[in-house]
């Protein structure tokens, strides 16, 4: 197995974990926007000391780019928000597969502006897609999901379009700066974005808490760690097996919620959710390059 598809699984897996772990601080009792907070604040961290050490080799980006760059910011922050919204009001396993239908919102979006054409393939992949999202929320075979939940499910998707914001943006600036300049400035906007926003009190009280330890693993393999192996694994790794390995952050979630948090799924949940994994891994085979 080439080394960028084993470094690109390694940053799928920390993400996955990271998934657990955050849900573990929020039942400790944190707010999900600080949780998001510390996520990006550590990760920020990680990439202004890589950018500093390679100052001499990393110049700045010029404004086109800064502004992609800055529009990969605002997918970040909406797809940590709204993941961690999800997570606290639903489950992991149901938070982490409706994020990652981001291949579908592209579809979606491509067809809106008939950039892509509706085929017999995409109507079948966007129909096991919703029926998918049914299971999983039980909407079929289980209770109707409640308020609470429901409001889970959506912040669940919403999280998935601000990724496929992130990686829109983050493509595109990538084209003419690095990919650690690109990561420091959307994580900078980042925080900007949700510095007014979060429960100043629960910011200062957590570098003084029982939960340092976690918080520093949450920013470590949400945001420093991962991404620095993912930004590796991408100069080698073919573009095709990065779509695979991909699924490999929902299974290591969804594991961790189940043997660690005692977080189950029913069988029609289980069903949903590969469902939903299998199309998208499809899905997103077909729109990148062998």
């Amino acid at each position: 197995m080439p080394m960028g598809v084993v470094l690109v699984i390694l940053a799928a897996f920390l993400w996955g974990v990271s998934g657990g772990i955050a849900a573990m601080l929020i039942e400790r009792g944190w707010d999900p926007l600080v949780v998001s907070f510390y996520r990006g604040a550590i990760g920020f961290a990680c990439f202004a000391a890589w950018w500093l050490v390679r100052s001499g080799t990393l110049p700045l980006p010029d404004r086109k780019t800064l502004g992609w760059a800055a529009l990969a910011g605002v997918g970040v922050a909406g797809n940590f928000v709204f993941y961690f919204l999800s997570i606290s009001h639903a489950n992991v396993a149901v938070a982490v597969t409706l994020m990652y239908m981001e291949p579908i919102y592209v579809y979606l979006v491509l067809l809106a502006i008939g950039a892509a054409r509706l085929t017999p393939a995409l109507v079948f992949a966007i129909a096991a897609v919703v029926f998918g999202v049914a299971l999983l929320t039980q909407l079929i075979g289980g209770s109707p999901i409640d308020e609470l939940s429901l409001f889970g499910v959506v912040a669940g998707l919403l999280s998935g379009i601000a990724y496929a914001l992130f990686l829109f943006g983050f493509q595109n600036a990538t084209r003419h700066a690095s990919p650690v300049v690109v990561l420091g400035v959307a994580f900078a906007v980042f925080l900007l974005i949700l510095a007014p926003l979060v429960d100043h009190g629960q910011v200062v009280a957590a570098p003084l808490s029982d939960d340092v330890p976690l918080f520093l693993l949450l920013g470590l393999f949400g945001a420093g760690l991962s991404f620095f192996l993912y930004v590796l694994g991408l100069r080698t790794a073919p573009p095709v097996s990065v779509s695979l390995v991909a699924a490999v952050e929902p299974v290591t979630a969804t594991l961790f919620a189940l043997l660690v948090l005692g977080q189950g799924l029913a069988l029609g949940q289980w069903l949903g959710m590969l469902l939903i994994l299998g199309t998208v891994a499809a899905l997103s085979i077909r729109q990148r390059p062998a």
